[in-house]
């Protein structure tokens, strides 16, 4: 399992991303204008990383929006404040968030290692290969791609099967494209933290049950 000193992050790092992307939509409510990441004090934030930022309504833990930067586009402080504006404002699946709806959503962030292809020589090797709670996932088919968050799977409780056919239909594709040999899927992993309630404690989220 990758670790945040790998990627030169600290706990305080991922802390004080989950609270830029809370802070991020306060201000644009209030002001229209968009904060800027603190990197003189959270250097390690200028680094490229992909980055999601998640929103779900409290206390049903439904999904409010979720957008992201599946690769390293742009440092991860900024990538945390385009994705909070995204996920609340441009996710296709949901109207755009009110103000008040701010006090009942929590904020999910994501930092994604690169992702690497997973050598298969066939479909059963994807099943042996692939670890729930461990390994996001990436299909690419020609143009066509579609990605999944490694806590996913742990929160619909599907097996690995069940998590590649979600995400075929997440990448519009049918749900056993999985086993063409003409797909790449790509795996990665992710340090997710999330707050406890609105504008609560912020901790790493468990992926492994």
């Amino acid at each position: 399992m990758s670790s945040l000193k790998e990627y030169n992050l600290t706990e305080k790092d991922c802390v004080y991303l989950v609270k830029l992307a809370r802070k991020t939509l306060e201000e644009y409510f209030n002001t229209g204008e968009k904060v800027k990441c603190d990197y003189e004090k959270y250097p390690g934030l200028m680094q490229p990383m992909g980055a999601f930022v998640t929103l779900k309504t409290y206390p049903d833990n439904e999904l409010r929006g979720c957008i992201g930067y599946p690769k390293p586009v742009m440092s991860l402080g900024d990538a945390v404040i385009d994705n909070a504006l995204s996920a609340a404002f441009s996710d296709p699946r949901f109207p755009q968030l009110n103000k008040n709806e701010l006090g009942h959503v929590t904020v999910e962030v994501s930092i994604l290692t690169p992702p690497k292809k997973i050598e298969a020589n066939s479909p059963e090797d994807y099943l042996k290969k692939i670890k729930i709670g461990k390994h996001g996932l990436f299909i690419h088919y020609g143009s066509v791609s579609g990605l999944l968050l490694p806590q996913v799977p742990v929160e619909y409780h599907w097996n690995v099967r069940e998590y590649l056919e979600a995400l075929c239909q997440k990448a519009g594709l049918p749900k056993n494209m999985w086993m063409s040999p003409t797909v790449i899927i790509e795996s990665f992993s992710a340090f997710v933290y999330g707050e406890i309630k609105p504008k609560g404690k912020v901790k790493r989220v468990k992926l492994i049950q």
